[in-house]
């Protein structure tokens, strides 16, 4: 765990990277189809598009310079914040590496006053719903969809 960093500026192919680090992951685990990758880059380009240092912040986990994880928070109107992208590859897990990223990103989300925050998930993502609900979250929605391949339920949690 030693040789693992946190940074926090997006450097040239960090953006293909997340897409390719979702789509491979979610493939494996959960079964989500090729749409699900081109979800993730429409998605990062819009966040790109919007990027704004001071209310914007990337969380970017390395291990010996191999992208293994990450997570940002993109400002939304109306003085909201979102959680997206939260994702570690499978080796990295159960290692206090998503607690600590859910620590960094609230202390963030305090530190610039944000008023709310939300996130969107699916089921069968139940280690991030338990970190997700032990900051504060909670779920407020639910749709069932196949829009990824699959049958799943999108979950939608708001700060409270």
């Amino acid at each position: 765990m030693s040789d693992i960093i946190i940074r926090n500026e997006l450097l040239s192919g960090d953006l293909g990277q997340i897409a390719a680090l979702h789509g491979k992951i979610y493939h494996e685990e959960h079964g989500f189809g090729l749409g699900f990758e081109a979800y993730v880059m429409e998605s990062l380009l819009e966040f790109y598009k919007q990027y704004d240092p001071i209310k914007d912040k990337v969380w970017v986990l390395e291990d010996q310079g191999r992208m293994v994880g990450f997570l940002l928070l993109m400002h939304r109107p109306d003085n909201q914040a979102q959680l997206r992208y939260f994702l570690l590859e499978k080796n990295y897990r159960g290692m206090g590496l998503g607690r600590k990223l859910i620590r960094e990103w609230m202390d963030f989300y305090h530190e610039k006053g944000y008023s709310g925050a939300y996130l969107y998930t699916t089921t069968g993502l139940d280690s991030a719903v338990h970190l997700y609900e032990n900051i504060g979250f909670c779920k407020v929605s639910e749709k069932y969809s196949e829009d990824y391949g699959v049958p799943l339920k999108e979950i939608l949690f708001r700060l409270i």
